[in-house]
């Protein structure tokens, strides 16, 4: 099928503002030309675009599709459930505009997101192509644990609950190995506490050194990247030692941490949106009435440092992958990283790149994230001027996903 897009203001991804109106020509899953007033081939179905900006689709570093903010009710329930549940969050993250996404934790311990992602690509349903990391490895008592919400009589061997956990280094390895064996494209791992998990802290650094550079060591000999959540400085600058590709989180990073990522290339996916929302209410009675009492009181006691840690991320040359962390508030709201990622000094196009040719670079997604002849046609469109108004990326009413028209005005 061939398809040509007009009338649109056309940015490809990688410039600091749009190249002007332009027309996109698609032949089946490929972009094949990009110019001004090209010709309408035999056949071609012709979408005017005219008022619109055309982006590429955006991409999603840090999703999970398969939580819910409450994140009990989506444990109590099977595998199946929880993946059924799923289906219709795909579908509503994809029609507003994240052609791809890196799902980076289930909440049970079946491996449903490879389901999920490979029943994607073989087009049994509706959705992003998807980069996997099934589950969490986490330390004992750190993020990924959740038996901490059982007296302590029961917390031991609660294997649902404690779901990836794994101590020590051959632990770990074998954790790593299982997840791979499974088929998960990436690792995840806790290398710090965290705000929504309740017998930790964001500060705490609960993998040791040795530990952390075992589990990325193993993951790299089987040919895969790990990424950790990660929030306290000393846990950021292990992650970093230990050859992680990315950092998931990063609030409480010093200028200082952030720098050495810059030196070692390592990315940072900074889900602002979920974090600073909290942090900037936590004041709020009615905004944390149904919330558990000891993340507020973590956020109480970080608050500063998450709102000073943002202002360094805006200000460091630190490369910047979108990510949201969606599963921990409604998927629907993932565009709102953006007016945030905004509001703390990141530049409207620094935004709408890191969600396009840096989330590429990041994900090693050489056909993605640029509008070019050649390139996969993921190809999205809002009207009005995105780096005008950021908060046009909250309505993308056309959506492009290999070629295939999903949502159009």
């Amino acid at each position: 099928m061939t398809t040509l897009l007009t009338g649109a203001t056309v940015w490809d991804g990688l410039t600091d503002s749009p190249a002007g109106v332009r027309d996109i020509l698609v032949d089946k899953d490929r972009i094949s030309a990009i110019g001004e007033h090209l010709p309408v081939p035999d056949g071609a179905v012709v979408i005017d675009l005219a008022g619109h900006t055309v982006t590429p689709g955006f991409m999603d570093c840090h999703t999970h599709v398969t939580l819910t903010p409450a994140l009990a009710p989506a444990i109590a329930k099977s595998g199946a459930a929880i993946a059924l549940a799923s289906l219709p969050v795909l579908k509503t993250m994809l029609l507003n505009g994240f052609t791809t996404i890196r799902d980076l934790m289930t909440a049970d311990l079946e491996y449903n997101t490879l389901d999920l992602r490979n029943a994607i690509a073989a087009g049994l349903i509706v959705g992003p192509r998807m980069l996997v990391a099934p589950h969490m490895i986490s330390a004992r008592g750190g993020h990924g644990d959740f038996s901490a919400i059982l007296d302590a009589q029961f917390q031991g061997g609660h294997r649902l609950l404690e779901m990836a956990a794994a101590d020590g280094c051959d632990e770990i390895r074998t954790r790593v190995r299982t997840e791979i064996r499974a088929g998960a494209d990436w690792i995840k791992f806790g290398a710090t506490g965290g705000f929504s998990s309740p017998s930790d802290d964001p500060a705490q650094t609960t993998y040791s050194q040795e530990e952390m550079n075992t589990l990325v060591a193993t993951a790299r000999d089987l040919g895969r990247h790990a990424t950790p959540h990660c929030l306290g400085d000393e846990g950021v600058q292990r992650a970093v030692r230990a050859g992680v590709r990315s950092i998931e989180h990063g609030n409480l990073a010093t200028a200082q941490t952030l720098r050495m990522m810059i030196d070692e290339d390592v990315f940072l996916v900074p889900t602002q949106y979920t974090m600073l929302d909290d942090a900037r209410r936590v004041d709020d009675d009615a905004y944390w009435a149904h919330q558990p009492a000891y993340k507020r009181h973590k956020y109480r006691v970080h608050r500063r440092a998450l709102l000073d840690g943002a202002t360094f991320v805006a200000e460091s040359q630190v490369k910047i992958a979108f990510g949201t962390d969606a599963g921990m508030f409604p998927h629907a709201d993932n565009w709102k990283e953006f007016p945030m990622m905004v509001s703390t000094g990141i530049s409207n196009a620094r935004a709408l790149k890191a969600a396009t040719s840096v989330a590429a670079e990041l994900l090693e997604l050489d056909d993605l994230g640029v509008l070019a002849p050649g390139k996969i046609a993921d190809i999205i469109a809002m009207p009005g001027d995105p780096f005008t108004d950021i908060d046009v990326t909250g309505t993308v009413d056309f959506v492009m996903k290999d070629g295939v028209v999903h949502k159009q005005p």
